[in-house]
């Protein structure tokens, strides 16, 4: 059983996909420790309805390095880290206790519409598709190998708020997904992308090229 830490920043809804997959017992993985950089976040408050052990480390007026030093702590022994609405960006330290193994969910296409505002970026650009993508968090802004993306469609009249809602429920379909490929070892890293075994000795899947799940 893999022990999974999540770190949150707002109202947690990628938290509460992951809290109810791994309420099935037979999902592989648990979710041991939450903990968010806002005082007062809902994620919170999702996570003590759960029962999942919380802790705040507040990122506001302190070196970066002392910030992230006290999230280590926060999250323990855990064994990967998710990352769920986290609005901070990680250091090479940070993630060098974790190599390969803290994930983020990111409501755009990647490469395409990094950072912030994925979909207000996709409607600017004027794109008929948008999504989302599960990757893995490297030293760069959602840079990582990609494990997965869905889509959906750009109707027209989309405001960035509707495109975000319909984007949020293909997030919440490829979080637990992925958190399962990672915890029953089937993603392996070579040349910089992540290679997922779909069926044990049958099949592999080369994120990247994308995992279209709608």
């Amino acid at each position: 059983m893999m022990r999974v830490g999540v770190l949150v920043s707002g109202s947690g809804s990628n938290l509460q996909a992951l809290i109810n997959a791994a309420a099935d017992p037979w999902f592989p993985a648990d979710i041991v420790k939450v903990v968010s950089n806002v005082p007062g976040a809902f994620a919170l408050d999702r996570s003590v309805l759960a029962g999942v052990a919380t802790e705040i480390v507040d990122h506001r007026g302190r070196p970066r390095a002392e910030f992230e030093a006290d999230l280590l702590r926060a999250l323990g022994d855990v064994d990967l880290v998710c990352l769920a609405g986290f609005m901070r960006v990680l250091t090479g330290t940070f993630l060098g206790a974790f190599p390969g193994r803290v994930l983020n969910i990111h409501p755009g296409l990647l490469p395409l519409f990094p950072g912030l505002h994925a979909p207000r970026q996709a409607l600017a650009a004027g794109v008929t598709q948008a999504g989302a993508t599960l990757h893995l968090v490297d030293a760069g802004v959602d840079t990582g190998p990609i494990l997965a993306q869905g889509t959906v469609a750009v109707l027209q009249g989309d405001t960035e708020a509707t495109l975000a809602a319909r984007i949020l429920t293909v997030e919440h379909r490829l979080y637990p997904m992925g958190l399962r490929w990672m915890a029953e070892g089937r993603v392996v890293i070579e040349a910089g992308r992540a290679i997922v075994e779909l069926k044990p000795g049958e099949s592999r899947w080369v994120g990247g090229g994308g995992l279209a799940v709608r």
